[in-house]
């Protein structure tokens, strides 16, 4: 038997037959990439399958998530806790192997992918972190860091604008442990990429500073030699990221070969049979000979004695360099400081944007979190993003010649910035944040979604958070996008009114194990006496009356203090006000029911909402006899202090609206 061969085509069979009774899938990608695959889990990935956790290991994303068999495949031959039944109920609800890769659901995935170049940008991400955490804590004779980070890709990837960004900013960084499969098998759902994507992509990469290989597949279907020397060599070239592109046959042995109709597609059952006759398959289903198990075992026992030399060097790294190494432990964990330890996180005196008071918070934080890592799409200065140096601590600028900076610059690319901060979490021992103007939310949106479907507590800074951006106009005056962010299940969005609530929402988003976006003001806003670790609540009283109020006033952000001053208005009215401050309506209904009646009563109908946006978030806490103030146009070109009130932002509008409020709920 030629084990080799045999364990090629036993990844191409299994994919195919689990497709089949799926009556679902995509065959094509598993079976032309099959000996990419198997080339480099054999000889090239450090893993151990009896710990797919471990810190060192390499990291293989499938960036081209739609061939999601080609892992659970390579998931069974190598022991990694994926059974023949695993196999038999692909797709099926509960089971390990669902369609796309899952991350924090299967073991071995490194990361959720579907959403076409993803996958590449969270390489990148991690690839960044292995390069930074290498720069931070190896040692002469100690690698605690030092693996690579692999990603297989497809044509729909490339074709994908943020595939550009991140591959442009990895090649501008130098992360020469990032490695590009690219199966270029020029074949798409809709047919031959002729008619869209006919780019030379090797020049394309080698213009972003990638060093760019060539297997052919085509004439040489399972050339493993050829991959093997490809592979060596983008190992050896540290100092830029490497393609290699693979030139394949979609669905090679099938009759479906070349065909967009193995892309997306189950085989049939016909032609399942003909595809086993021509590889010489002659096994039953979801069956593969002992030799080939034992054929990967060899990789795998590789894995654990990688593992168990590192373990080796680490306890005489901790001798070593004791400090250095606890520090390590505490990232790569996870640890966080005492939130209610860290003196002056809430102390805020004058109005202050809460883009200011973010930065101010972000500092203190950053010098008692040595993993709080982040930055900007380029607009730093206006996001107040940076950690500034002090005499302790030098933070310093992540590039080629610093990978042991702290601070990143991401150039104008914000979709990829936001995936590759996913990365740059999903790998450990970094905290990440990225910032950008609140309107480009709409560029970073798909990345943030995975973030909250992977459940990874990445914190976006999102300034300039309304109307009061003023005279850059309506194209950049977010309207609809705090319902957007708001709609997305297990995302935190916290609008604050002032310092202290700021400072809560950062508390937050570092405790929490979900994303978190902190929407922040670009004008100065007030601070409350009664504002602080209320709002870790998401909603809470910061301003009470006497008895049952008959009226009750909820906004956010900036316009919490038209809700402040309203009430002062109506209280010259006679009329009783409760103003409450609303930063997060995520974690105010995490709380108990008990909780949220005391805020919002029931029995308190008259109500009004005040926020600078689209109205929709609000329908829920405005009940049937409520009004609403918010935006139901786009914003327009002039100072925010002729903004407000032209779009009715005002105490007397606020309290006419309460006033009708009140009448309807008699």
């Amino acid at each position: 038997m030629d084990v080799q061969k045999t364990t090629i085509n036993a990844i191409r069979i299994l994919s195919a037959e689990a497709i089949e009774k799926a009556k679902s899938g995509h065959p094509g990608l598993p079976m032309g990439c099959a000996p990419i695959a198997y080339t480099l889990f054999q000889n090239f990935l450090k893993f151990n399958p009896k710990d797919t956790a471990w810190e060192n290991r390499d990291r293989f994303i499938l960036s081209a998530g739609h061939g999601s068999m080609l892992d659970y495949s390579l998931f069974h031959l190598y022991g990694m806790g994926i059974e023949k039944e695993d196999l038999m109920n692909f797709r099926q609800l509960g089971s390990k192997t669902p369609g796309h890769p899952e991350y924090g659901h299967t073991a071995g995935v490194e990361t959720t992918t579907g959403p076409l170049g993803q996958g590449i940008a969270n390489a990148v991400g991690m690839a960044l972190a292995e390069a930074h955490l290498a720069a931070k804590y190896n040692k002469p004779g100690y690698k605690v860091v030092d693996h690579y980070t692999y990603a297989l890709c497809g044509d729909g990837c490339l074709e994908e604008g943020i595939s550009y960004e991140a591959c442009s900013f990895a090649g501008t960084h130098a992360l020469g442990k990032l490695i590009l499969l690219y199966d270029d098998n020029d074949i798409t759902i809709e047919g031959d990429t002729d008619v869209t994507f006919k780019e030379n992509v090797g020049a394309r990469f080698a213009a972003q500073n990638w060093q760019v290989l060539h297997v052919d597949l085509v004439a040489s279907p399972d050339d493993v030699a050829a991959l093997s020397a490809a592979i060596e060599q983008a190992k050896a070239k540290t100092d830029k990221p490497s393609v290699i592109i693979c030139h394949t046959h979609i669905g090679y042995g099938s009759p479906l070969e070349g065909s967009a109709k193995c892309h997306g597609a189950p085989l049939g059952a016909d032609n399942l049979q003909k595809s086993k006759e021509k590889l010489g398959w002659n096994y039953a289903p979801f069956e593969c000979p002992q030799e080939v198990f034992d054929h990967c075992a060899i990789a795998a026992e590789a894995g654990a004695k990688a593992q168990s030399d590192w373990d080796a060097m680490f306890a005489e790294y901790e001798a070593a360099y004791p400090e250095l190494a606890d520090e390590y432990k505490k990232v790569m964990a996870g640890e966080k400081p005492n939130f209610e330890e860290i003196e002056g996180l809430y102390d805020f005196e004058k109005p202050m944007a809460t883009r200011q008071t973010s930065a101010k918070v972000l500092n203190i934080l950053s010098a008692k979190m040595p993993q709080l890592m982040g930055g900007s799409a380029d607009l730093g200065p206006s996001n107040l993003s940076e950690m500034k140096d002090t005499d302790e601590i030098t933070y310093g600028t992540f590039s080629p010649d610093n990978f042991a900076g702290r601070n990143m610059h991401y150039g104008i690319r914000e979709h990829a910035m936001s995936a590759i901060a996913n990365g740059m979490q999903l790998h450990g021992g970094i905290q990440a944040y990225c910032a950008t103007f609140f309107v480009f939310s709409d560029y970073c949106k798909p990345a943030m979604r995975l973030s909250a479907l992977m459940k990874l507590p990445v914190t976006y800074i999102m300034t300039h958070d309304s109307i009061g951006v003023g005279e850059d106009g309506p194209t950049h005056q977010p309207i609809e996008h705090l319902i957007m962010l708001r709609s997305i299940p297990g995302l935190k969005v916290y609008r604050p009114a002032d310092g202290k609530e700021t400072a809560a929402a950062w508390v937050s988003a570092l405790s929490g194990n979900e994303p978190t976006v902190l929407v922040l003001s670009r004008q100065a806003l007030p601070q409350y006496e009664n504002s602080g670790k209320a709002a870790l609540k998401g909603g809470y009283i910061l301003e009470d009356c006497e008895g049952t109020p008959e009226v009750i006033l909820m906004g956010t952000g900036s316009e919490v203090d038209l809700c402040v001053k309203a009430k002062a208005a109506l209280a010259e009215k006679g009329v009783n006000a409760r103003v409450v401050s609303m930063p997060c309506f995520e974690e105010f209904e995490k709380q108990s029911e008990e909780y949220k009646e005391s805020v919002l009563p029931k029995a308190v109908k008259a109500r009004v909402c005040v926020e600078a946006a689209c109205p929709y978030s609000w329908y829920k806490y405005a009940g049937d006899n409520g009004e609403i103030v918010a935006m139901t146009s786009f914003g327009a070109s002039a100072p925010a202090g002729v903004l407000f009130p032209h779009f009715g932002f005002t105490v007397d509008n606020v309290v006419a609206k309460a006033l009708a409020s009140i009448e309807k709920s008699k």
